[in-house]
């Protein structure tokens, strides 16, 4: 594990996250988080997006996206309704000898090596894990750890984005923070293409019809208002692939002998029951 020292004391650092994500499509919002992110001028400083959505609708994977995009390390950090500013900040843990080591959270990390931290979820926090980020999000650009006794200064290249769930098991948002969250970036439902695309790059092993029948499910429920997400549908097409397999036992080649069959839309009609409830069913074609 890599550690530094600031003021004297040895900080213990998180290690990047490494995940197979890809964005597919909407790139005006890929331009938009970039571009907050720009700094214009010695003078200037990066704003810190807010990406806010249904969950499922892909922030996350825009959010780390962009920091590949940037050729950054990116950190992320879940936020949940426990979080607490030592999570947020610095942790003390007991070592093998035991003495306190002191370790950096992910956010912290990024701060300390010019990496671009993202904070998932963050609307599930309490007021009081937001106070601790406050002089981050603004020209301070620092952290204090009471744990640790230090005060830690951002990188210039550290660049910082959360995602908020637009659903209603989360905390308000302290005001003072909502002003220090700019821009915010709407993600919506990706058009028919773009999200048959992303059903592709993450089921390659699909079969085209399976891939058409999850789609057109989709799309309907978008019209309707349903907040089922890319999510759902490739977990609906995950599990319908599996019920087939399970049940016959033969190769991958046959899927598309599935696809084919009128046994596929009963492997769908049983994963959407089984992923979304019965009264999804109404959406499929």
């Amino acid at each position: 594990m890599k550690s530094v020292r600031i003021e004297g004391v040895t900080l213990y650092l998180a290690h990047p996250d490494e995940i197979n994500l890809t964005w597919v499509g909407q790139e005006e919002l890929m331009a938009q988080i970039l571009a907050a992110w720009l700094v214009v001028d010695d003078r200037d400083l990066p704003l810190n997006p807010r990406l806010l959505g249904k969950p499922g609708v892909g922030k996350t994977t825009l959010a780390y996206a962009a920091g590949q995009r940037l050729g950054r390390e990116v950190y992320l950090f879940q936020a949940t309704m426990d979080t607490r500013p030592e999570d947020l900040l610095i942790t003390p843990v007991i070592s093998e000898a035991g003495k306190i080591q002191y370790v950096a959270s992910p956010v912290v990390t990024a701060m300390i090596r010019g990496g671009v931290a993202v904070v998932d979820e963050a609307n599930r926090m309490s007021e009081k894990s937001w106070a601790s980020l406050a002089p981050l999000l603004d020209n301070r650009r620092y952290v204090e750890s009471i744990v640790a006794g230090v005060k830690i200064r951002a990188h210039p290249d550290f660049r910082i984005c959360v995602t908020m769930n637009d659903d209603a098991s989360t905390f308000e948002v302290p005001e003072y923070i909502h002003s220090r969250l700019m821009p915010q970036i709407v993600v919506e439902f990706p058009d028919m293409d773009e999200e048959r695309r992303i059903l592709a790059q993450n089921l390659p092993f699909a079969p085209e019809m399976v891939l058409d029948y999850v789609v057109g499910f989709l799309q309907r429920a978008h019209r309707a208002r349903e907040r089922f997400t890319v999510r759902d549908g490739i977990n609906i097409a995950r599990y319908a692939l599996k019920l087939s397999r399970a049940q016959d036992g033969r190769s991958a080649d046959h899927l598309v002998e599935v696809a084919s069959s009128r046994m596929l839309l009963a492997f769908l009609r049983q994963a959407i029951i089984q992923v979304l409830g019965e009264e999804a069913l109404e959406y499929l074609s």
